[in-house]
């Protein structure tokens, strides 16, 4: 079995949760999904598992952060500088926050910031892999 990464996230409106990350990308795993619990796939490593607040008690009693707090910062890659506009503007549209922090424009790196609708930070970015590597043989 490949390694994979399932982030566990408490929402408030599971179905706005749901339809706010399809907006930015990701697909519905039907077969991991039930009224407490949707499997929203990134890719076939990565998927993001929303959670009703009473699920996510089942799990743990530690308390759930407010909105305005940041614990982790899950950053998602894209294929274009395009592609990061393209889930900001989709977050702004469909409940979350756009830009939550400066744009980074490193030429060769770009990542906007943005927060899914119950505050979780989400970086979108994209990076120019073949300027690194340019990079690393220069160095």
């Amino acid at each position: 079995m490949s390694k994979m990464i399932f982030v566990s996230l408490p929402v408030t409106d599971l179905k706005a949760s749901m339809a706010f990350y399809q907006s930015i990308g990701f697909k519905n795993n039907p077969q991991l999904t039930d009224e407490t619990a949707a499997c929203m796939v990134w890719s076939e490593a990565i998927k993001f598992m929303l959670l009703t607040h009473a699920k996510w008690r089942t799990f743990t009693s530690r308390p759930i952060p407010p909105k305005t707090s940041s614990e982790v910062m899950l950053a998602l890659s894209c294929d274009s500088r395009d592609a990061v506009d393209a889930m900001n503007r989709a977050a702004a549209a469909n409940g979350g926050t756009a830009d939550i922090n400066p744009v980074e424009d490193h030429g060769f790196m770009y990542a906007r910031d943005l927060a899914d609708p119950d505050g979780h930070a989400l970086g979108a970015m994209w990076m120019d892999t073949s300027a690194i590597a340019s990079a690393d043989k220069a160095g």
